[in-house]
């Protein structure tokens, strides 16, 4: 066959027959059944309490998007599935899925009214949904985190701060990476007892301290050689981002490094696509902002720090990291 072929069109058309699919599946428990070894569709339709046919249909898709392996009728969890949504592994993505199934699934079929209107949809939130946004997107910062502590050499640096952020689990990696490290939290105040308790359950009290405070007028001050921003660029607006960003480079030393963590749209010539698509995400949702690359560039700039290297996180947002200067 030669010519253009619309298999990617298809692909993209019908993608959320896929996440609907996964979605369900994490739901009904078809990956933890599955942690103890290969099973059948009837077997795993005995353990999940669906019916067989349902069983062998989530199986053979989950099995198309490679998150099983399937061999003479019996299915097996692959290393990622078994890593992510088995149930063993130390970041389980369950309940993220259970916050894009139960919420985000929702807000997307109001994309439409938001392309016309510019506006975000409605989010209609109960204490209830609440519950179940907070632990998605805290599980999906834990993935971050995760991914972050892979990519990054903590080793070199003995006094970090951590401004802004949602999730105490980049922190605490780091302390788990570098014994010699001390962080300090300038948090909002509705995050502080839980960053409090986080650090309690994993032992760093004594190499930490947490200061409440606004993220859009916080200056904490001080000579750090190492400052995190994480998920805090597209919570603001442009001239808030500039100012917290300034009061980051204010509490840091020259030579000191900063990692800017968030989506950005790029201007290479094929744009990522996860950050693309939480770009319609985040607007859907509560109206919060992607910004490009080089807008927040040029706001570095301004601030006092130089850009060094861009580190591209799996399944995760990307880090600018940038030097003071």
């Amino acid at each position: 066959m030669t010519g253009p072929v619309p298999d990617r069109i298809v692909d993209i058309a019908i993608g959320y027959m896929g996440a609907k699919q996964l979605f369900s599946a994490s739901r009904i428990g078809l990956f933890p059944a599955l942690a103890d070894g290969p099973r059948t569709a009837a077997e795993l339709a005995a353990t999940t309490g669906v019916t067989e046919q349902i069983a062998r249909i989530l199986a053979d898709a989950m099995n198309a998007q490679g998150l099983l392996d399937r061999q003479d009728g019996r299915y097996s969890l692959a290393p990622d599935a078994a890593e992510y949504l088995g149930g063993s592994g130390p970041t389980d993505l369950a309940p993220f899925l259970t916050f894009l199934n139960e919420i985000s699934y929702g807000h997307w079929l109001q994309f439409d009214t938001t392309v016309d209107t510019t506006k975000p949809g409605d989010l209609q939130m109960d204490d209830a949904r609440w519950g179940t946004f907070m632990a998605g997107v805290m599980r999906y910062n834990s993935l971050h985190a995760a991914m972050l502590a892979r990519g990054f050499d903590f080793t070199p640096y003995r006094s970090m701060l951590d401004l802004g952020g949602l999730s105490p689990d980049f922190a605490i990696n780091a302390l788990k990476a570098n014994p010699d490290l001390a962080v300090r939290f300038v948090f909002a105040p509705m995050s502080t007892q839980g960053i409090t308790d986080a650090l309690a359950a994993a032992g760093f009290t004594d190499r930490a301290t947490v200061e409440p405070a606004d993220t859009e007028t916080a200056a904490p001050g001080g000579d750090h050689d190492l400052v995190m921003v994480n998920h805090v660029i597209h919570r603001f607006t442009a001239e808030q981002n500039r100012a917290i960003l300034a009061n980051a480079r204010a509490a840091a030393r020259d030579g000191a490094t900063l990692l800017l963590l968030d989506f950005f749209l790029d201007d290479d010539e094929r744009q990522r696509p996860i950050d693309a698509l939480h770009a319609g995400e985040y607007f859907v949702i509560d109206g919060t902002v992607v910004y490009p690359e080089a807008e927040v560039r040029s706001w570095l700039e301004g601030a006092g720090w130089r850009a060094r290297e861009v580190l591209a996180l799996p399944g995760s947002p990307r880090v600018l990291v940038a030097e003071a200067v």
